[in-house]
């Protein structure tokens, strides 16, 4: 593992060099990289790290992660089911919403990341990811909850909408609807019972 590695990635999607970015590569201090199962029925995507995650190397962990963590429990579902990524590997100075040619710049990773998963369902947390990955204008605390049809990685996927772990912080009223959403997730994706859904990996 390189010192750009975050912690449990020992699959072949890791990003371990990377100068596309000028100013990210100046930000970082290392490159953050998705976690969890290579074979998950639900992946979560984000906007990109910021600063608990460029210090740690995963993606969102500090206040944002814990939502997540405890909407995730909340829905029987452990961090270790399903796979969280960014759509930027790299934290933006002063985290700053990713430039568009930063996101064009990092596409490829995650497509890759989607085409390998090939999961049951994508989760957009925020704004970004969502118009990112649906390329057009988001709004994204109306649409949150909504289930949409987008091509991705060459293949037409289920795409849930989500607000950000980050607003539930921010604005309270928030909390139920994000909560609800990741039940949604789960139950979308299979695995609601918590048994985890990670078996097609055996199947190849």
């Amino acid at each position: 593992m390189t010192d750009e590695e975050g912690p449990g990635l020992d699959d072949d999607l890791c990003v371990t060099a990377c100068q596309r970015c000028p100013a990210l590569v100046d930000s970082r201090s290392r490159i953050v990289n998705g976690v969890g199962p290579i074979d998950a029925d639900l992946l979560f995507v984000g906007e990109g790290p910021g600063a608990n995650e460029d210090e740690r190397g995963e993606p969102f962990v500090g206040r944002s992660g814990d939502v997540l963590d405890e909407a995730l429990r909340d829905a029987g579902l452990a961090r270790t089911d399903v796979r969280i990524t960014n759509c930027v590997r790299c934290r933006p100075p002063e985290n700053r919403d990713p430039r568009a040619e930063e996101l064009a710049n990092c596409r490829g990773y995650l497509d890759a990341e989607i085409d390998r998963l090939d999961p049951e369902l994508v989760v957009t947390l925020g704004k970004v990811p969502s118009e990112h990955l649906l390329d057009r204008s988001v709004a994204i605390t109306a649409e949150s909850g909504d289930v949409v049809d987008a091509r991705l990685a060459g293949a037409s996927r289920r795409v849930l909408l989500s607000v950000h772990p980050a607003a539930t912080l921010y604005d309270r009223s928030q909390r139920e609807g994000f909560f609800d959403t990741i039940a949604r997730a789960a139950e979308l994706a299979g695995i609601a019972d918590g048994s985890g859904g990670q078996s097609r990996l055996g199947e190849f």
